[in-house]
């Protein structure tokens, strides 16, 4: 019976043990999803592989586990051209060794959180675009060997509490914006009641208190007065290219130091004098007749709740105005509370309309020109301008996160650098909180989309002729999406409905389909938007969205098809239309089988050059695939966009483009 008994309790034990390291499990791949959702820009795809779905992150590309495989101990993600912000989550990875995003394009600030990394060995964020103060919490790192923060923007003065890192051996600061003196050595009690958690056993901060520093980089900063003779057995370069005074020719000039903003620094005072003058402060106040006493009191009183009332008069209008990077925080239903640092400097240039003004324009957002699970779509008239098409986010306030506001600023900063005769123009775009919209403003088109006049009975409107201009001038918009902006612009999903028409039947690619990627990440990621999960399935377009070049190509081809067959490219009868058009197209005597029988007259050269650019576009090979570059060289050379002489003799033909003109 005892023996039962023990083997119940050690069943329990073990219970209790596979839920805890469950539990902590999950915690870690939380942790490295809650990186993966702050990064707005991964050009090689490194962060592919993180599913959140995956419970076992150590197969994912830059992670390293434990020996036992139970806990992450190293992120090394180095030179891969990440663009995000560094999510303070990470400080949830407790057993966290090495933590290395040196060379990428981090920007925002250093998460205080990372303090709580306990067992970190090796802190990387070297060569970055990270900004603001380094946070004193980084002396929490009590394992710490290696800092390497070289190459940032960093500014503020250095803390003194870096001093009690023990075992610090290596501490790279060169090449920041860092000011103030380097402290070697001083009282730690102002530092204490200002950071809290700081409160330390000795007496002394500083650089001086770190025995075990061997290498220090201090260069090219804006740091002043003296260097520490505690540290002068580092080299001299160790200190080039500040504003330190000393003789040493390769200091900052005068001049550029003199445009370094001051750094604040607490006021220090000597114990036995702050005794002495609290001592007749007090004697002064007793000697002061009682009304007097009360009248302060009261004076005080009023005046503290009158400060009061401006600090928050002040921070309500600061709600609504934009800085250079703002915390975002809403609370989730998994986990505490979440912090993403939204870069609102991204959209500086972009126009912002108000709910208000669109509200005006599109007569009270009565006139839907299209609609969808995820969007509506509003036709408008700004006042005193052009006639807008405005695209309406369907998305409740609660599932919208501070990741997600993220992508739709970098979604509306991507469509915004757009500038071409044949790319939809975004004119602006609207974000209010109240009531919730996020909405994009584009300049309208009249004729609609290609797809309804290829598929909706309109089709008699678009002649051979215009057809041909209508692909030429597709390709001229791919080939400047795809060679001429850095990085390159992709359509998430080109067919004929991302392709609008102008009263002139001039094409302007639209990327509507894009706008879904904001509204929830694929089912995988549904765990960031909320507790009531994704509201699609989406594809996770915006990683790679620099990196779809072959795919528009291979689209291109499909919708090549399209326009000459006005077939839609798939039909349940007949399936693909890529399939189903194959046997003609290697066939000169059989390729007129593919032209729309709604035509009734189109040049066997064009229909031939088509065929040609199809065959290359939905080559199996992607690398046979040429670049639009090439594509759109071949069509604007060898189609003739002019009306032949036999086609204006033909009286029926002629009356067909007139028609159509």
């Amino acid at each position: 019976m005892r023996s039962y008994a023990s083997l119940q309790l050690l069943s329990v034990f073990s219970l209790l043990l596979f839920v805890t390291c469950d539990s902590f499990a999950r915690d870690e791949v939380w942790a490295l999803t809650a990186f993966k959702e702050a990064i707005y820009e991964d050009p090689h795809m490194v962060l592919s592989s993180w599913n959140a779905l995956d419970a076992d992150p150590c197969g994912w590309s830059g992670i390293s586990c434990s020996f036992a495989g139970d806990h992450v101990v190293k992120i090394n993600v180095t030179g891969y051209s990440l663009r995000g912000f560094l999510a303070p989550e990470l400080g949830q990875i407790k057993f966290l060794q090495q933590l290395i995003l040196h060379g990428n394009n981090l920007i925002g600030i250093i998460p205080k959180e990372l303090g709580m990394l306990k067992y970190l060995q090796v802190l990387d964020l070297g060569a970055n675009q990270l900004t603001g103060p380094i946070p004193p919490e980084i002396a929490n790192l009590i394992s710490v060997i290696k800092i390497n923060l070289q190459s940032n923007g960093l500014t503020g003065s250095l803390p003194p509490e870096l001093g009690n890192l023990k075992s610090l051996q290596e501490l790279w600061l060169d090449r920041n914006r860092l000011q103030g003196s380097v402290p070697a050595s001083s009282s730690s009690d102002f530092t204490s009641s200002a950071y809290g958690m700081y409160a330390s056993n000795t007496n002394l901060t500083g650089l001086c208190q770190a025995s075990e520093l061997k290498v220090a980089d201090f260069s090219y900063n804006f740091f002043t007065g003296s260097i520490p003779k505690c540290l002068g057995y580092l080299p001299s370069t160790s200190f080039q290219g500040n504003c330190l005074q000393n003789k040493d020719p390769r200091q900052r000039s005068s001049s550029l130091c003199d445009h370094a903003p001051p750094v604040r620094t607490p006021r220090t005072t000597n114990p036995k004098q702050q005794h002495a003058e609290d001592l007749s402060n007090q004697q002064r106040r007793a000697s002061k007749p009682a009304w007097l006493l009360a009248l302060e009191i009261v004076t005080g009183t009023m005046v503290g709740c009158l400060f009061l009332i401006a600090f928050i008069t002040a921070l309500q209008r600061c709600k609504d105005k934009s800085s250079l990077i703002i915390p975002w925080k809403k609370s989730s239903s998994q986990k505490d509370h979440v912090t993403v640092y939204i870069d609102s400097e991204m959209l500086k240039d972009v126009v912002r309309f108000s709910r208000m003004e669109l509200e005006v324009a599109c007569e009270d957002f009565s006139n839907i020109i299209g609609s969808s699970p995820d969007s509506l779509v509003y036709k408008g008239t700004v006042k005193g301008g052009p006639e807008i098409a405005v695209i309406s986010l369907c998305i409740k306030e609660e599932h919208w996160t501070g990741y997600l506001e993220l992508y739709f600023q970098r979604e509306v900063a991507d469509l915004a650098r757009l500038n071409n005769e044949n790319a939809g123009k975004l004119l602006g775009y609207c974000s209010e909180s109240t009531p919730f919209t996020r909405m994009l403003v584009f300049e309208y088109a009249s004729n609609g989309t290609l797809y309804e006049h290829l598929h909706y009975g309109e089709g008699c409107q678009l002649s051979w002729t215009r057809r041909m201009k209508i692909i030429i001038g597709i390709a001229r918009g791919l080939k400047y999406f795809h060679a001429e902006l850095d990085p390159p612009f992709t359509i998430s999903e080109l067919n004929s409905s991302s392709v609008y028409l102008t009263e002139d039947f001039s094409p302007k690619l639209v990327d509507f389909e894009s706008w879904k990627s904001i509204l929830a990440r694929s089912e995988k990621n549904s765990g960031s938007i909320g507790g009531q999960g994704a509201i699609c399935v989406l594809p996770n377009s915006l990683e790679g969205r620099h990196l779809d070049v072959k795919g528009n190509i291979y689209a291109f081809g499909v919708l090549l098809l399209e326009i000459i067959s006005g077939r839609p490219p798939h039909c349940k009868d007949k399936g693909r239309l890529v399939d189903w058009a194959k046997e003609f197209l290697e066939l000169p005597e059989a390729m007129a089988n593919v032209v729309d029988p709604e035509l009734k007259h189109f040049r066997f050269e064009d229909l031939n050059v088509i065929c040609e650019v199809v065959n290359l576009c939905i080559h199996p090979d992607p690398a046979k695939q040429p670049s639009m570059q090439e594509l759109s060289t071949i069509l604007e050379s060898r189609i003739d966009t002019t009306i032949p002489a036999d086609f204006k003799a033909s009286s029926l033909a002629w009356a067909e483009l007139a028609l159509s003109s």
